[in-house]
């Protein structure tokens, strides 16, 4: 009995000390869902921002004074830190030191941008889980701007301050998942505001047009709302009969899916603007309404390469 006791125990004791190890050994990603993007560039500065996210949540004003004290650390070659009050006063910034303390909230990038006002929308879109926002902006120690994307994390601080904490890298690597959140928020926005959206979306500073990409609508026959390229007067393109570099009509293909599906990607082959050789481009489309009509939102980018 006394033995059959002493199993038990040494059971019991295993068991606990298993339990405990496991739950010491739980990630600090375990909530950071990482699983729409293909590049590792990508996933690092998300991990690198959400870390900081959560010393900033519970160290607050120390938190702040630790960042200051370690701009190395939050400075790198890739990408760097920035903190800012929700009015777009620059709290904290790794990079170029000298923007702290600016109200910067009305400062736009070479295209326009309204940045901070990005950010914000962003951090309210339940289509951007991250925050992402695409813009210019200057690298510490260059002269130039260069195309950046940010990813960004609201946060209450102990002292019950909100803040929304960013980083950012410098040309980044063209994520399928950066066209899916503004394909889906547009089409969101068409189904809520109607025609009142159509000129927010067609706007060259909004969120829907960044770099290369941009947002288009149309009709099931073809007919365009929002074209996929600056003047559609001119080229009056019929989208239904565009073939690629091959001779498919990824547009057909599209649609022909989106009759059983709400969204569809379609890869495409187009020329390379730089080698001249052909590449991958990525077809995104979402089908949404505009006045009880059915309507395709939709955006085109690079399809991901190797390594990720």
């Amino acid at each position: 009995m006394l033995k059959r006791q002493k199993t038990y125990l040494n059971h019991t004791i295993v068991l606990l000390l298993t339990l405990i190890l496991s739950a010491g050994c739980k990630s600090k990603y375990e909530d950071l869902d990482l699983s729409s993007y293909q590049y590792r560039d990508t996933k690092d500065l998300v991990r690198f921002v959400y870390d900081a996210s959560l010393r900033l949540t519970r160290d607050g004003a120390q938190g702040i004074e630790y960042f200051k004290n370690n701009r190395e650390l939050f400075n790198l070659s890739d990408y760097y830190l920035y903190i800012y009050d929700m009015n777009g006063c620059n709290i904290y910034h790794a990079g170029m030191q000298h923007l702290e303390g600016k109200d910067l909230k009305n400062v736009t990038d070479k295209d326009g941008k309204k940045i901070t006002q990005l950010v914000l929308n962003a951090l309210e879109d339940k289509n951007n889980p991250h925050a992402w926002v695409h813009f210019s902006w200057w690298q510490p120690g260059k002269f130039y701007p260069v195309p950046k994307s940010s990813c960004h994390f609201k946060v209450t601080t102990p002292e019950g301050k909100e803040l929304y904490i960013g980083g950012g890298c410098s040309y980044p690597h063209e994520e399928k998942e950066f066209v899916r959140i503004i394909v889906d928020s547009a089409a969101e926005l068409i189904k809520e505001k109607g025609d009142k959206a159509i000129a927010n979306i067609s706007n060259s500073t909004s969120q829907y047009n960044y770099r290369d990409v941009r947002v288009f609508v149309f009709y099931p026959d073809g007919k365009i709302v929002i074209s996929p390229v600056i003047n559609n007067q001119l080229s009056q393109i019929k989208l239904l009969n565009c073939v690629d570099e091959v001779g498919h009509k990824p547009f057909v293909k599209a649609l022909k899916t989106l009759e059983t599906e709400d969204s569809v990607w379609v890869v495409f082959m187009a020329k390379n603007r730089y080698q001249r050789e052909l590449i991958k481009k990525c077809l995104y489309l979402k089908k949404t309404t505009l006045s009880t009509n059915d309507i395709y939102v939709g955006a085109i980018t690079d399809l991901p390469q190797p390594p990720y």
